[in-house]
Parts: C-alpha cells; sequence; structure tokens
C-alpha cells in the first residue's frame, strides 16, 4: 500500500528504477534529488484545435492548464521541467495562443531550466519559448521518452492518458492515474482538455512486461488502487474526455476539478 502524506503519495519503495520520486495529486511527478519536476501531454490550444473544426468547447483549457501547471511549479519550485511530449495539440497551437497565456508559459520557461520531449502531437521543436529539445532524454538517471516503448531502456512515458476506473459507494469514478511496475512508469496526461485510456486496455498492459500498479488521482491525495478494484471501461465511457474545471473568463481561474 502507498503511503500518502498531505496531498503527495510516495511509491510503496519511494523509488523509481534506484531514484526516489513523489506523485502529485495535479498529475506531476517530482524527483526531489534532481529537483526535477516531470509533467506530460499539456495539450495546449485543443479546445481552439476543435473550435476551428466547428466543434465549439470552452476556450479556456490553455489557461487551466497553466493554472495547475503554476501551482506544481510553486509547490516545489524545481531546478528542472521536463516536458513529456505533446506540450501542444497541433503545429499551429503556438500561434493560437492568447498573448497573456503565452507570457505566462515563457515565465514559465525562465523560472527553470526547461526540457521539452517531442510527441507526435508536437514533433517540432516550439519556436516561442526556450528549453532545450529531445526526442529523448537521460535525466538524473531516468530515460524520459514520449511513447512506451519508444525506445530500447525506456523508463518514464506519456502518450496513453492513462485513467483508473473503481465503483465507490454504488458508484462508478473514473480518474487518471499513474501506472507503474517499479521500473518503467507511464505519466498522466496533465492537460485540462485530455482523455484517458483505462488501464485495463492491451495498449497500457503491453507496456509492461508483468503485473504493475496503479496510482489514482484524486482531489488532494493520490491512491493506491489495487489491481483487483480496477474495472474496464464499458460503453461511452471508453476514451471519454475528462471534465474542464469551471473556469473564470477573466482569471481563468478554479472554481471546481474533475
Amino acid at each position: 500500500m502507498a503511503v500518502i502524506r498531505g496531498d503527495v503519495c510516495h511509491l510503496p519503495t519511494g523509488k523509481l528504477a534506484g531514484q526516489r520520486i513523489v506523485f502529485d495529486p495535479a498529475g506531476a511527478m517530482f524527483l526531489p534529488a534532481a529537483r526535477l519536476l516531470v509533467v506530460s501531454d499539456l495539450h495546449f490550444e485543443k479546445g481552439s484545435h476543435f473550435g476551428r473544426k466547428g466543434i465549439f468547447l470552452p476556450p479556456y483549457d490553455t489557461r487551466a492548464t497553466l493554472t495547475a501547471l503554476e501551482a506544481v511549479v510553486a509547490r516545489y519550485r524545481p531546478k528542472t521541467i521536463l516536458s513529456l511530449g505533446d506540450a501542444f495539440h497541433d503545429k499551429g497551437a503556438e500561434g493560437r495562443m492568447d498573448p497573456a497565456d503565452a507570457a505566462r508559459l515563457a515565465a514559465l520557461c525562465a523560472h527553470a531550466d526547461w526540457i521539452w520531449i517531442l510527441g507526435n502531437h508536437d514533433p517540432l521543436p516550439p519556436k516561442r519559448f526556450a528549453g532545450a529539445v529531445h526526442q529523448r532524454a537521460e535525466v538524473a538517471g531516468l530515460l524520459f521518452t514520449h511513447e512506451p516503448g519508444d525506445c530500447d531502456g525506456w523508463q518514464v512515458a506519456g502518450h496513453l492518458h492513462p485513467c483508473a476506473l473503481v465503483k465507490r459507494d454504488g458508484r462508478r469514478v473514473r480518474r487518471r492515474c499513474f501506472a507503474t511496475d517499479g521500473a518503467r512508469l507511464i505519466m498522466p496526461a496533465f492537460g485540462a482538455y485530455t482523455g484517458g485510456l483505462n488501464v485495463k486496455d492491451p495498449a497500457v498492459r503491453a507496456a509492461f512486461p508483468g503485473d504493475f500498479a496503479t496510482y489514482m488521482m484524486g482531489q488532494t491525495r493520490v491512491y493506491h488502487i489495487p489491481g483487483g478494484a480496477l474495472y474496464p471501461d464499458v460503453g461511452a465511457q471508453r476514451g471519454a474526455v475528462r471534465t474542464l474545471p469551471r473556469l473564470s473568463a477573466d482569471t481563468g481561474s478554479r472554481s471546481g476539478s474533475a
């Protein structure tokens, strides 16, 4: 069982491939020894991407994601921030960012050493934002890549947007989660408009050679969920987009969470 202290959760051994890590309920991972903060699948400007196609969603997803990111940066004060691919939803996302949102991201990039891992949605380096750019990178003794299995020896990846489904008080609860076997780890998607793939899906199971543990994000804590308590998705739940927190159009502040 994971040990929950306050609003963070440690792996039972406190390590991933020998590195002590901390799971944050916002969906970030922190390595204290290296002061490294890792987030994955930010998907900036996903809302405006769909808007251009005539599918109109509240256009505040980038703002909500930045607000959450600023909060975890303030909480951990990292030396290095690593974005694990798909930071931008498409090649034109940078150009569609509101100037105020772009300024907030630029400030985050100036706050710490930034590493951009390229993903399938953003295969080209960002033009407007500082940082080192890599297809994959070894940082603090761990090999980071966007897609699980993308290279031999990968240890931390994103891409699959893992989610867990459990039953609680007679209802089903579906939340983003971390999935790890202690040697490899798949990060949850951090972006406000990101769907999720159930950890019971064969694509997630294929990323690990054997059993793996699931750490489900709650409002203020991260919970270890035993394998027997997990359920597969049914019907319309497959690939469902998690609800965007209620936002103020003026401030982008959260008044709820999904």
